[in-house]
């Protein structure tokens, strides 16, 4: 699985929840498939998501800013959601 490729269907395809506060806010609403979180995400991020249960989490292995360049985007991403992963396998890391 090319995890890039991935992540860009499921964000044209699915529906992909970034940034700390919308990720808080999909897992209390239990609708979080997958959570990904940078390697560098700060504290309070990493304390959000060891108090939840039931999680899939998945260490990306790079930075946020990375993390934000492969959404396609301009700035620093710690952690997003999955919801719905669309046409994308990236729910293929739950199983990894």
């Amino acid at each position: 699985m090319d995890f890039n490729l991935s992540l860009r269907r499921a964000i044209k395809t699915g529906k992909v929840v970034l940034g700390q506060n919308s990720v808080e806010k999909i897992i209390a609403e239990n609708k979080a498939e997958l959570v990904i979180v940078a390697n560098n995400a700060p504290a309070k991020v990493r304390t959000m998501l060891t108090a939840a249960e039931n999680l899939s989490l998945y260490e990306f292995a790079g930075s946020s800013r990375q993390l934000g360049k492969e959404c396609g985007r301009d700035h620093m991403i710690s952690v997003l959601a999955i919801v719905d992963a669309g046409e994308s396998d990236i729910l293929s890391l739950k199983r990894a």
